[in-house]
């Protein structure tokens, strides 16, 4: 069996392109109207097609960018339907992970997500980029502490789509610090040991954050 020699630089690159685009949708500075174009990217950031390409590509396969004319990409637009599906997404991932964390969380566990939720929640931005970004981390947190590598996997994919397609941005339309306060209640239900009720709270949670999502929606439309 033969395969083909592997180039570390290359697929370095192509992370390093991705994380910068990813950067940039967080930003608000690629948005819904504007056209990637891999030569134009390859000649802003100095470097070959290749790499532009993979990222690009990546991002095409998870959901974030589309196809559009002539080679170019663009964000997906996803409508109110996909947006439900992402959040059933969620409660069935993190779900899963708090049922988990009520089983089987330790007295660290339990300290460490305590001072989590204590450092993200303190945001210091009144944007929609931090506060996304505070969400994520916390219930990063959450996923990362049960343990379970598939998991993980699946929840940074869901929340890599939120990200991209910026919805997260359109509660700037609503309470921004409606995204965030109750965290510490999730981690008491855990600490509590009652697989149940620390499964309907964070469907309850995640629940809560899909109302001020189509909240923020239905406000900018």
């Amino acid at each position: 069996m033969k395969f083909r020699s592997i180039q570390p630089q290359r697929k370095r690159l192509a992370d390093e392109v991705y994380a910068q685009l990813v950067a940039a949708i967080m930003r608000r500075e690629i948005g819904p109207e504007d056209r990637l174009v891999q030569e134009k990217l390859a000649a802003d950031m100095q470097i070959s097609r290749t790499p532009v390409r993979e990222a690009l590509m990546r991002l095409e396969q998870e959901g974030v960018l589309e196809v559009s004319t002539r080679g170019s990409f663009k964000l997906y637009n996803m409508d109110a339907q996909e947006v439900r599906e992402l959040y059933q997404s969620r409660a069935a991932v993190e779900g899963q992970c708090a049922r988990i964390l009520a089983v089987n969380h330790t007295e660290e566990d339990i300290a460490y997500l305590r001072s989590k939720v204590k450092k993200e929640e303190a945001v210091s931005e009144n944007t929609a980029r931090a506060y996304f970004e505070a969400n994520r981390n916390i219930h990063r947190a959450f996923v990362e502490v049960a343990g379970n590598r598939f998991l993980l996997d699946m929840f940074d994919m869901i929340w890599g789509k939120a990200m991209a397609f910026c919805l997260f941005a359109e509660i700037e339309n609503v309470d921004l610090k409606k995204s965030l306060g109750d965290h510490m209640q999730l981690v008491d239900v855990i600490e509590s040991g009652d697989k149940t009720a620390t499964l309907e709270k964070f469907i309850d949670h995640i629940q809560d954050g899909f109302d001020l999502q189509m909240e923020g929606l239905d406000s900018g439309s």
